[in-house]
């Protein structure tokens, strides 16, 4: 079971490397003009659903004009909205990946358990058939010593040792 700690070291691996990636992602959201362009909408966006969610909420009146966030506060707004969403998206990918390798090694075990227990049904019924096989010699042998008496089982067992003696 070395395959565990290792995949555990690479997930916690995994998410702190993502952090700098993040902060890295942030910072070279704000210096491509289209893409500035666009994460400046976004973030407009979100900020005047939060903030009429916000006003729903506390109950205060939602048919205000909201203010938009300048540039630098929207860009900045998007960049870490972006910068959160690369690490849960890390997070969950990581989550979703132990969750299926988990699922993997209980199938696996299922498995096992199953094929233990085809085995045991198998060496029952072979068992069951040796049972079965012993009781109807065991009759022979009775009726045989029913029809021969006493004295003939102790012949019959002679008999039977001095042939395979000879053989």
């Amino acid at each position: 079971m070395v395959v565990l700690p290792v995949v555990k070291l690479g997930t916690m691996f995994l998410r702190t490397v993502c952090k700098p990636i993040a902060n890295r992602l942030k910072k070279e959201a704000g210096i491509h003009p289209k893409f500035r362009h666009l994460i400046t909408t976004i973030a407009q966006a979100n900020h005047r659903f939060s903030t009429t969610i916000q006003r729903r909420i506390y109950g205060h009146s939602t048919d205000v004009a909201i203010r938009p966030l300048n540039e630098e506060k929207a860009v900045q707004a998007a960049a870490d909205l972006i910068g959160e969403l690369f690490v849960f998206t890390v997070a969950g990918a990581a989550i979703v990946f132990e969750v299926q390798r988990s699922s993997r090694s209980e199938a696996r075990k299922e498995e096992q358990r199953r094929q233990e227990i085809q085995a045991i049904k198998i060496r029952n019924e072979e068992l069951a058939a040796e049972v079965q096989l012993l009781i109807q010699k065991l009759e022979e042998l009775e009726q045989l010593a029913r029809l021969r008496g006493l004295s003939g089982i102790i012949n019959f067992r002679q008999n039977h040792a001095s042939k395979d003696i000879k053989s």
